[in-house]
């Protein structure tokens, strides 16, 4: 677990996912084992937190996704720079990028730092997706606002098992939101997502998708199972 000092820390999250071209497929087995290495030592070096997850087979526009929570842009960009000065950069393309950044919820009674920040060990899968509140909800009165955030905080107490990491994309992307739900029980991420359907708040969102499945898989196992 981080410091609390560590923990007050504001962080930019990036998630960049990734599609492989079907070239990498023909190289050599070893010569792909060698740049499986070749990324896990730039990354571990690359001195930001890291996580990286396969969505191999579950959707159409990414085959892996690289999460990274660093205190600077600019971290963030000089390490995705030399993933793509490795072999295995040049056989692969961005298809969705996201930024965000972690502040406090004006809504949540008690702060709680993102898991991923906190140093909390990663869950088997993690639900990621953009979020855009109408701007009608935006022009409701701040105690109304509450009001029904209150229901909705109160039906994610129901699904322990789930771990949502809430930033923000303001003013630094095209989202309000990037939310980041980590389980170890996809259908209890499901049932979640049912009942939040069914809250007041639930009127007020305009876009919630796409909404990308990911499975925990360190890289060099990622890089393998790519074919």
């Amino acid at each position: 677990m981080e410091s609390s000092t560590e923990a007050e820390k504001k962080f930019f999250f990036n998630f960049s996912f990734f599609k492989v071209d079907p070239k990498w497929r023909w190289m050599a087995d070893l010569a792909k084992e060698e740049s499986a290495k070749e990324v896990e030592n730039v990354i571990g070096n690359s001195g930001i937190r890291f996580r990286s997850y396969s969505t191999l087979g579950l959707r159409d526009d990414a085959d892996f996704m690289f999460w990274f929570a660093a205190e600077s842009l600019e971290e963030i960009q000089t390490a995705i720079s030399k993933l793509y000065l490795t072999v295995f950069g040049k056989y692969i393309t961005p298809s969705h990028v996201y930024i965000s950044s972690t502040r406090p919820s004006i809504y949540a009674k008690t702060g709680r730092v993102p898991a991923f920040v906190a140093g909390e060990e990663a869950k088997q899968y993690v639900i990621v997706y953009p979020f855009i509140k109408t701007r009608e909800w935006y022009l409701l009165p701040v105690q109304q606002r509450q009001k029904l955030m209150e229901e909705h905080i109160e039906v994610g107490k129901s699904y322990p098992q789930v771990v949502l990491n809430t930033t923000y994309s303001f003013g630094i992307h095209d989202e309000d939101f990037m939310l980041a739900f980590e389980t170890d029980d996809i259908h209890a991420f499901q049932n979640l997502i049912m009942d939040l359907r069914g809250t007041q708040v639930s009127r007020y969102v305009a876009v919630d998708t796409p909404m990308i499945v990911c499975v925990k898989k360190d890289i060099i196992p990622l890089i393998s199972s790519l074919g």
